[in-house]
Parts: structure tokens; C-alpha cells; sequence
């Protein structure tokens, strides 16, 4: 089957392995090319881990590549920022600026040659023309089609100047832009997601710039050339460039190109249906980390919401996306992030990552790096950290829980005060000395079970004392706090040593 485009025909899209006629199949390239303009939030995650995974999927290659051209919003940090947080993410590059790769280099910044030859070929061809109209000219149009209640659009007037009158006006270096001429007539092509798309773009908007007068390519230029200069076989980017897309198959047209295949991801909105934004703040992936959530968790939410996988169940990991992931499922609804649970996904990833050996001393030396930068002078052991871990394994949402309030008394002995302790009950020092007892045979495999057994088999001898005021006793004894993990946690995750210090101390001194 074959698809009329304009007036030349291209190959219809199919999904799967992209063909040349009569050739073997090509490898499957796909790409992510945010802008440096900011840094990564939850929905350019979401595209990269798209394109990632069907990568992976195919046993293709992942490139990223950034798109600078726009020099004036560029953020300082930006570009570098990006391609960190796809590593701690765990989806790196196979291409990128720091990695290299055969098709580089992966900066639009650094490909302007391939951009004008690119605009001198449609030039020649007259598929572009030079646009000599100033920007006060523009303006005037625009604001005379806003006056008029219709969207703004270029009148394509210099489409129309002879070759005389363009050799003249760079005869006196008159400023211009490179324009390509749109063709007109509706055109059709085949999105990977959304299927048949229609658009006469000539009717409703004037020739795009494709060069600005600063010699740097728009978009619509530059992600066509670049795309297929490093032979990107599946463009997976967000819906919104969707209506662009004519545009751009257009622009292989007249290049005498064969196009990628598209794919249009729906949006990843805010659970209320409202678009993401930077300025919320809490949608840029910089700041999870440093609150202290794990790459697995994020990736599991922002996919959990959305549809390209089979089954919808929480805590899949990078290995079982890519096994489930299916671009065919992709549906046309947009996807909404309800942030309010990420809690409930952190908690089950960083269970299943205390669990995990490997996984498990990776959190003991992130936590060993967290309690140095909080308590200059104090050192904790790796196994003192493990111990803990293990012991708070399905109460903790992120890691740095464990640097609240709430955990201090872990990391510093809590100053209590004997009043306090008697004023619970008269019977607090029968109940030092009680638990004195249990802690000298407590062996260092006893378990959780058998210690909470042991305290309240020998706290119920107690005159007057009930056993749960016993506990807020011990408890406050031992950390300071009256509510918190059980006394026989408390226990095993300060030691037997230390346990004897604290209830000596506060309860028998």
C-alpha cells in the first residue's frame, strides 16, 4: 500500500521494523531531544522511558540528542542535568553528547552546517524562499488578524519575489529568514497511536520558518535533518507536535527523504486534567531525588497512569516495563498522575529494594552519606544501617524518613528525664529492672517475635503497671518519644548494649 502525500508518494506507515524496499530491515533508533531551556520534569521523563523501552524492547538504540538552537532561553547546567537525571534513572543514552556515538555530534548547536545544506538544497529546489519582511511588518500583520478575530498567520509575500528582486535585496544585505512554501491540499499520513491523521496545514498557516536570521534551524528544520541523518527509524514524541507533523513530512518530500514512523504519546497531565507546569516545582525530576525517592518508583507511577502496558498492577520494575511494554496498547487518553499516591508506590519499591542484597547495600551507603552530611562527627557502621533498614522494612516511604525527627533517637541518645518516666508509673524502676534481665540473654539472632514474647511475658508481673503503659515507659526510655516502632524493634535496632545504656540510665540510675 502506498500513501499519497502532496504530490509524491511515500511508503504507508506500518509499526514494527522499519523497511527499505527491497532491503533487510533497519535497526530500530529512536530518540529523545528535549530543549535545555529547563531541566527534566515527570513528563519528559515519561517520553524518554517511552522511547527507552522501546528501544530495549526491539534491541535497538537510544539516543539522546538536544535540541540548543534556541540560544537565548538556554539554562545554564541545563544539558548536562538532563542527561544525569536519565542515568540516575536507569534508562541511560546508548548516544548522547557525553557518550558519543557514530552519529554525532548530539548537540543542534554543533550540526549548523548540516542544517544549511540542508535550506541551500530547498532553496535550489524552490521549495524554500528567503523572506526579507521585518519584524515590524509581521507584527502589524498579527495585530491586524487579532483585530479581525482571526489567528495570525504570514501572507506568504515574499513567496512571490522574482529572482531579480531577491538578488537585489541581498545586494544591499538586507536581514532575511528562510521560509519553506507550503504546498496546498489536505494530507494524510499514519500515526503509530492515533492512526489516520488529515491536515491541509497551507490553510490554516503561512510558510513556517525553517531558518532564522541568526543561521540557526526552528524545529521544524532541525528535527527533520537531524532525525534522519542519525537514521531514527520511530519518532515516539508527545501529542502536541502531532498537528506539526504534516509539516515535517513534508519537508522529507522535498528533501527526496524517507520519513521515520510516528508514534504521538498522550499527554501526562495533573490528576485534575490540568497540564503539567514547571512553575508547581514539584514535577522536576532533581526534586525527587533530593527528597530521596528511588528511580523505580518514578518510573512505576508515571506508567501505572497511563495505558502501553499490559496489566496496570503497582511495583513493576525497569525489566518487567520493558517485557509488558506494547506500543500497539497505547491509547489516545491522556494520562493522569495522581501524586498524592506516590507515597504508596515509594513504599513498595524501597521494600523490595531493602530485600535485595545488592540493592539493600546500595541504600546503607546512600544512608551512610546522608547521616555524615547531618552528624558531622558521628560515624555509623554498615551493619548497625542494615540492621535498621531491615527492621523498618514496609514502614518507610523514602529513605530519609529515617532522618526525621522521629528516627533521631537511631542516631543520638535522647535526653529523658526520670519525672517523666515515674509519672507514667509508680512501678518504672521494677521495670528497668526487668527488662535489664530479658536484655543480658538476648542472643544476637533473636528475633523480633520471640523478644516482644519475652517482654511481655515478664512485664505482666508487674503489681499495678498495665503492659501497654510499660511500653510507653520503655519506649520513652529508649527514644525519647512516647509513640513510635515497638520496643522490641527499638531493641534489636539499637543493640543490646546500647538498649542496657538507655534503660540504665533513665530508669535505674
Amino acid at each position: 500500500m502506498r500513501l499519497l502525500l502532496g504530490r509524491v508518494l511515500l511508503p504507508a506507515l506500518h509499526q514494527g521494523t522499519r523497511r527499505c524496499s527491497g532491503g533487510p530491515p533497519k535497526e530500530i533508533r529512536v530518540r529523545f531531544a528535549p530543549s535545555p531551556t529547563g531541566f527534566l520534569h515527570l513528563g519528559g521523563l515519561r517520553t524518554a522511558l517511552y522511547n527507552y523501552l522501546f528501544a530495549k524492547k526491539h534491541g535497538g538504540a537510544f539516543i539522546l540528542r538536544l535540541e540548543d538552537t534556541d540560544r537565548s532561553r538556554l539554562v545554564p547546567g541545563a544539558a548536562a542535568a538532563i542527561e544525569d537525571m536519565l542515568e540516575w534513572a536507569g534508562i541511560p543514552p546508548d548516544e548522547s553528547p557525553r557518550r558519543g556515538g557514530p552519529y554525532g555530534p548530539y548537540e543542534q548547536s554543533q550540526r549548523l552546517n548540516l542544517y544549511h545544506e540542508a535550506t541551500q538544497a530547498l532553496l535550489e529546489s524552490g521549495a524554500a524562499y528567503r523572506c526579507f519582511c521585518t519584524l515590524q511588518r509581521l507584527e502589524l500583520i498579527k495585530k491586524e488578524a487579532l483585530r479581525s478575530r482571526q489567528t495570525p498567520r504570514y501572507d506568504n509575500r515574499c513567496r512571490h519575489l522574482t529572482s531579480n528582486q531577491v538578488k537585489e535585496k541581498m545586494a544591499k544585505n538586507m536581514p532575511f529568514v528562510v521560509r519553506f512554501q507550503l504546498p496546498s491540499g489536505a494530507h494524510s499520513f499514519q500515526d503509530l497511536v492515533y492512526g489516520w491523521t488529515h491536515h491541509d496545514v497551507a490553510s490554516v498557516e503561512g510558510d513556517p520558518v525553517i531558518l532564522k536570521g541568526d543561521g540557526f534551524p526552528t524545529y521544524h528544520l532541525a528535527n527533520v535533518v537531524d532525525d534522519y541523518k542519525m537514521a531514527v527509524s520511530h519518532v515516539l514524541r508527545g501529542e502536541e507536535w502531532l498537528i506539526s507533523t504534516t509539516k515535517h513530512l513534508l519537508l522529507y518530500q522535498a528533501l527526496g527523504w524517507h520519513p521515520p514512523e510516528y508514534a504521538h504519546l498522550p499527554l501526562l497531565l495533573n490528576k485534575d486534567g490540568s497540564k503539567l507546569s514547571k512553575r508547581q516545582g514539584d514535577i522536576f525530576i532533581q526534586h525527587f531525588v533530593q527528597k530521596g525517592y528511588l528511580p523505580d518508583t518514578l518510573l512505576d507511577i508515571i506508567t501505572n497512569c497511563g495505558s502501553g502496558f499490559s496489566g496496570n498492577q503497582t511495583g513493576r520494575t525497569l525489566p518487567e516495563l520493558i517485557q509488558q511494554y506494547n506500543l500497539q496498547s497505547i491509547s489516545t487518553h491522556s494520562a493522569l498522575l495522581d501524586l498524592e499516591k506516590l507515597p504508596e508506590f515509594s513504599r513498595v519499591h524501597l521494600t523490595r529494594w531493602i530485600e535485595g542484597a545488592d540493592t539493600r547495600a546500595q541504600l546503607v551507603a546512600q544512608l551512610q552519606t546522608l547521616l555524615q552530611e547531618k552528624f558531622k562527627d558521628l560515624i555509623f557502621d554498615r551493619e548497625y544501617i542494615e540492621r535498621i533498614l531491615v527492621l523498618r522494612k514496609g514502614h518507610l516511604n523514602i529513605l530519609t524518613d529515617l532522618l526525621s525527627p522521629d528516627y533521631s533517637y537511631l542516631w543520638v541518645r535522647p535526653a529523658v528525664h526520670q519525672e517523666d518516666l515515674h509519672g507514667l508509673s509508680s512501678e518504672a524502676s521494677d521495670i528497668g529492672r526487668l527488662v535489664m534481665q530479658i536484655l543480658q540473654n538476648v542472643r544476637h539472632d533473636t528475633s523480633l517475635d520471640v523478644l516482644s514474647k519475652e517482654l511481655k511475658n515478664h512485664l505482666q508481673q508487674l503489681k499495678t503497671t498495665k503492659y501497654s503503659t510499660s511500653m510507653k515507659v520503655l519506649r520513652l526510655a529508649l527514644s525519647g518519644r512516647e509513640t513510635g516502632p515497638s520496643v522490641a524493634e527499638m531493641m534489636l535496632s539499637l543493640g543490646v548494649e546500647e538498649s542496657m545504656i538507655r534503660v540504665q540510665k533513665s530508669l535505674l540510675s
